[in-house]
């Protein structure tokens, strides 16, 4: 999909396989916004067998300017009880220089067409309660906002302790 805003031409397309180096880079400088760059341990090739080997577990769009990979978004599918099929949005990232395009806009677009394909009940994401231009960037799409629930994880460090049990 070809896009321009104020003669900024841009593409949003499906994610290859040769742009993992480059979304991984994108990934780094999210953690790096984020303030947890120590965070990011995966690497090239476990991105590489994760989304593109015999048993894919994540999709994704990058938004490419001069055939730069300036944005991303990765998607994986979960399984709702009470909803069914839902795409989970994991990250949408737009370099800084290249926002306020409508970049970050058409990333997401293309995650929600891809959910209406898939015949998902929804789409879902986190955003970080600090992150406000992130968080007007959703309320400007009328995105909901759920307050209730609370992120419960066990980290792999952790797995023994609990196997050991």
């Amino acid at each position: 999909m070809n896009f321009q805003t104020n003669n900024f031409p841009f593409t949003v397309r499906v994610m290859l396989e040769s742009d993992v180096p480059a979304v991984l880079g994108l990934v780094r400088e999210l953690a790096e916004y984020e303030k947890a760059p120590h965070e990011v341990s995966n690497t090239e090739a476990q991105m590489r067998i994760d989304g593109f080997g015999d048993n894919p577990l994540f999709g994704g769009f990058v938004a490419e300017m001069d055939k730069k990979v300036v944005g991303m978004a990765i998607y994986y599918y979960r399984y709702s009880t009470w909803k069914g099929r839902v795409l989970y949005l994991e990250d949408i990232y737009v370099q800084e220089a290249y926002r306020r395009h409508k970049i970050g806009f058409q990333l997401l677009k293309a995650c929600i067409a891809q959910a209406h394909a898939d015949h998902c009940a929804r789409m879902t994401w986190q955003v970080l309660d600090w992150n406000e231009p992130a968080i007007k960037f959703y309320e400007k799409l009328n995105a909901h906002f759920d307050n209730e629930w609370v992120n419960v994880f066990v980290n792999k460090d952790q797995f023994a302790d609990f196997l050991a049990d």
